[in-house]
């Protein structure tokens, strides 16, 4: 091996130890960062502000305490943390305070104090439901801050932290609405059952279960910054996103109807349901003189006293025709979409994928896949059976 090879090889092996202690957080863009960043400095300074406003410019409190920067760090950078939910910024930091001031009343040693301190912040943390890591800071804060936080006594979880905290998260939930992010962040459901009967949804009666997320947890005996529905939304979408993969050949314009029954807002209810009953359909697009696509209208819509159509529309799936046919799952099995309108360019109707079109598809690539019995080897049995007896036996 040339000494060119080995240092080669050298820096990889570096770089490989290097990688495991370097965290790698998903999701995380450049957008996201850049959109944490500015967060964070709005936070920061405009909670700085108001509290300077509220408490004045006296040095008999610090106007905004260290913790409330790790805070910003989680608002603004992880909005969907558990960690990071308001009742986790503002009960932690809070309560948190709270332990440390109190530790402090009873344990004279400053360093069994900060021990103490942490370790019991953790535990009313944990309790009361709001774990929030800048809350180690604030116990910490209330037992070694110096001598105007200590002069302050059980004045300091409040002011500042509680005001610091609580004007961060207001601060936090306006800024997440101007970006449109999910912010106080509330793990998406899966879609209720749409037909007024007990069943879970069709799309969760396949595959894993709630029930196995939470024993897969349990046995690997680990805690993840992560909801646990959250998660089971994100391995629904790694299970959609493998399929969509494993088909990426089939694209809408190949399953789609070309031949679309269609109606203009401006045409009487009588017309529509006239069509849907004819054609039985369920789903009738709604397009303008240029045939571009307005929205839809199904025998629901048509059950009211409105005399157009243009008075009922309510709004559609449109997908261009390249569109991963697969990838239409989800929609199709949400128990309120029908059908999906394909769509070319200029919004123009150009096909329609129905609930029946998808499943005629699935069943074609079930049928065509081989199974279980297929793909395993044969026999001894039925190499006999099919070959005759076999020498040198009985």
């Amino acid at each position: 091996m040339t000494d060119r090879n080995r240092l080669r090889e050298a820096r990889f092996e570096i770089l490989r130890i290097i990688r495991k202690f370097v965290p790698v957080l998903a999701g995380a863009t450049m957008r996201e960062r850049l959109l944490a960043c500015l967060g964070a400095l709005v936070g920061i300074l405009l909670t700085g502000l108001i509290s300077s406003e509220l408490l004045g410019h006296g040095s008999h409190l610090p106007l905004i305490v260290a913790p409330i920067g790790a805070s910003a760090v989680l608002l603004f950078a992880v909005p969907s943390s558990p960690l990071a939910q308001p009742w986790s910024i503002v009960g932690g930091n809070t309560l948190s305070a709270l332990v440390g001031v109190t530790v402090t009343k009873f344990v004279p040693d400053p360093i069994l104090a900060t021990g103490i301190g942490v370790s019991l912040a953790i535990v009313v943390m944990s309790l009361a439901r709001c774990l929030h890591p800048p809350g180690g800071a604030a116990a910490l804060t209330a037992i070694v801050g110096g001598p105007a936080i200590s002069g302050s006594g059980f004045l300091f979880p409040f002011v500042p932290v509680g005001l610091n905290s609580l004007i961060l998260v207001m601060l936090g939930i306006g800024f997440h609405r101007v970006s449109r992010r999910n912010y106080p962040h509330i793990p998406k459901s899966d879609s209720p059952n749409n037909h007024g009967t007990q069943d879970p949804p069709a799309h969760t009666r396949v595959g894993f279960q709630q029930a196995d997320i939470d024993t897969a947890l349990k046995m690997l005996d680990e805690t993840f910054d992560i909801d646990p529905a959250d998660l089971a939304r994100l391995l629904r979408q790694v299970e959609l996103e493998a399929l969509v993969r494993s088909h990426d050949d089939l694209v809408c314009r190949q399953i789609m109807s070309r031949d679309v029954i269609s109606i203009r807002s401006e045409d009487s209810v009588k017309a529509a349901r006239s069509l849907l009953l004819t054609h039985n359909l369920r789903t009738l697009p709604v397009i303008t003189k240029d045939g571009r696509i307005e929205g839809t209208v199904g025998l629901r819509e048509l059950e009211g006293d409105r005399h157009s159509v243009g008075q009922l529309i309510s709004r559609t799936v449109t997908v261009p025709p390249d569109y991963p046919a697969l990838a239409l799952i989800p929609t199709l099995t949400d128990g309120r979409t029908h059908a999906v309108v394909i769509v070319d360019d200029a919004q123009r109707v150009i096909g329609l994928i129905t609930q029946t079109d998808l499943l005629a598809v699935l069943a074609g690539k079930l049928r065509s896949e081989p199974s279980a019995a297929d793909l395993e080897p044969a026999s001894d049995t039925h190499v006999r059976s099919s070959s005759g007896p076999t020498p040198g036996r009985g």
